[in-house]
């Protein structure tokens, strides 16, 4: 499902450049891995480059989905078009900071992944997430009127709404309480599991990871470089 080999992404110029390397990631169908690491080692800009946010100065090897699709091609060849779409429908995002827009309510929030791809309205997955988060009464709100954790449950929903191959997650339990904590990363496996999806998920809840039993993709720390790796 995801295959990286040889990322290396760098923020900043100068004495104040930052690298980030990726040596080798592969993730099968159904696999979640943890993106573990203290605050400012790069674990957002991993996920983002890993997400097609930022280019890399250096990748080997990228590829994604059942397709297997030649990402480092494209990226090469500077194709946005191609990137773009595959972003819009094979990754889902959730943003630390949730990322809803405040102009829908929530429900077409969650909806408007699928509309743009042109999908059906019907999702068993959406139904059983707003359930599970017991999102219902906040669907006809809007996002100035939540929570900040409702805020995020919400943005979880919507990075899964259309169904995604890959699952990208900053932080998603970050503003939650810890049994909503909990709820939510019951339903990020339970999803990974039906769908067939792939997430990587960035978390300082160590104890949480701990408890689910999920491996960790782990930051090694040196001078101007954090390397992450597969922790044992």
């Amino acid at each position: 499902m995801l295959d990286i080999k040889g990322l290396l992404v760098a923020r900043g110029e100068g004495a104040q450049a930052h690298r980030v390397r990726l040596n080798e990631l592969h993730l099968e169908q159904g696999e979640i891995r943890a993106i573990t690491g203290e605050s400012g080692c790069g674990k957002s800009t991993l996920l983002e480059a890993i997400g097609l946010l930022l280019a890399p100065q250096q990748l080997n090897h990228y590829r994604l989905g059942r397709e297997a699709v030649d990402v480092r091609q494209l990226l090469a060849e500077n194709q946005q078009p191609a990137l773009a779409a595959l972003r819009s429908r094979q990754l889902g995002f959730v943003l630390q900071n949730g990322g809803l827009l405040p102009f829908l309510k929530v429900r077409d929030n969650i909806q408007l992944p699928r509309r743009l791809l042109g999908l059906s309205s019907r999702s068993r997955a959406v139904e059983k997430a707003v359930e599970v988060l017991r999102l219902e009464p906040l669907l006809d709100k809007y996002p100035q009127s939540l929570s900040i954790g409702e805020r995020q449950r919400v943005a979880c929903v919507r990075a899964i709404a259309h169904e995604p191959q890959l699952l990208l997650a900053d932080e998603p339990t970050a503003a939650l309480d810890p049994h909503n904590a909990q709820r939510l990363f019951e339903l990020l496996l339970s999803l990974v599991n039906e769908l067939g999806l792939s997430a990587l998920v960035v978390s300082h809840d160590w104890a949480l990871i701990d408890q689910f039993g999920l491996p960790r993709l782990g930051a090694v720390n040196g001078e101007g470089e954090t390397r992450f790796e597969p922790l044992v």
